[in-house]
């Protein structure tokens, strides 16, 4: 099994001084995602979580939406001359009777550690009808105060970023804001697979009263993974796409950006964000961030 971190000899320059050390750095290996021994996908990511990242990746793509319908996963024999397992290899073999959509099958997909969705033919293709539509009865109804603590306690759950530096995170909190369960990768979009991964392994979806709070900017695609997870609040520390603003509007998830102390930006879905109706709204244009 590949470790998380990796040592490597560095050159150090400081204030004009160069000395030699080793610098610990996040692992980044491939990972081959195979459904019912035919390959599906190829990710970059940081081992470890590897089972969850693949159930979690399946979900995203609404091949299975409950852990009743994984009959295994297991990691195969890896590409090597002598077959020796390299652990970047892993089958998921699904249930009898679970439905795979064509358009799963039909292409073999390579992702990056920055883009998950490299290989989609079209804009259509990862719209995909989730089994879990955002639909949490009664609305959560959260207060910013709440929201505004979260990115302090997730980075002070990133275990790896603080010996790297070089790992994104993800993290599920619950209505009331506790910490659920936080997961690190060198891709953020597998971060989030990797907890909606665990989340089916063990019975919760749909996450239909928690809060995702990503590391980093919200893409069209992390805000279609909680989607299609069912949770209904995606907050992210960086700015949003515009596709994941529109995708939000569409499904009514709400999506906060620029989650920085008390100052965030809401996007779509405010009917989940407790405003004060007697404060003054500026409706001042300007740049996002400000």
């Amino acid at each position: 099994m590949g470790r998380v971190t990796e040592r490597r000899r560095t050159i150090r320059i400081r204030a004009g001084a160069v000395s030699t050390r080793p610098d610990t750095l996040v692992a980044e290996e491939p990972l081959e995602i195979r459904l019912d021994g035919k390959p599906l996908a190829i990710t970059m990511r940081t081992p470890g979580d590897d089972f969850a990242l693949a159930a979690g990746f399946l979900v995203s793509e609404g091949v299975i939406g409950d852990r009743a319908d994984v009959r295994s996963i297991v990691y195969c024999a890896g590409a090597t001359a002598d077959g020796v397992n390299t652990y970047n290899v892993v089958d998921v073999g699904l249930a009898p009777g679970v439905e795979v959509p064509d358009i799963t099958l039909e292409r073999n997909v390579y992702t990056t550690s920055s883009c998950g969705l490299c290989g989609k033919a079209s804009l259509d293709a990862v719209r995909t009808t989730t089994r879990h539509p955002v639909a949490d009865t009664p609305p959560l109804l959260v207060e910013p105060a709440l929201l505004a603590g979260l990115p302090d306690r997730l980075r002070a759950a990133q275990r790896v970023f603080d010996r790297t530096g070089g790992l994104h995170a993800a993290a599920l909190f619950s209505e009331a804001g506790e910490l659920v369960d936080v997961r690190e990768d060198v891709g953020r979009h597998n971060a989030v697979d990797k907890l909606v991964g665990r989340a089916l392994t063990d019975g919760r979806l749909p996450l239909s009263r928690s809060i995702l709070l990503v590391s980093g900017r919200a893409s069209f695609e992390l805000a279609q993974k909680a989607v299609m997870a069912g949770i209904p609040v995606l907050a992210a520390v960086s700015a949003p796409s515009s596709l994941a603003v529109d995708l939000a509007a569409e499904t009514g998830l709400t999506l906060v950006g620029f989650l920085r102390g008390p100052s965030m930006n809401v996007y779509a879905g405010e009917h989940r964000i407790a405003l004060d109706a007697d404060q003054p709204t500026d409706t001042a244009s300007g740049d996002a961030a400000s």
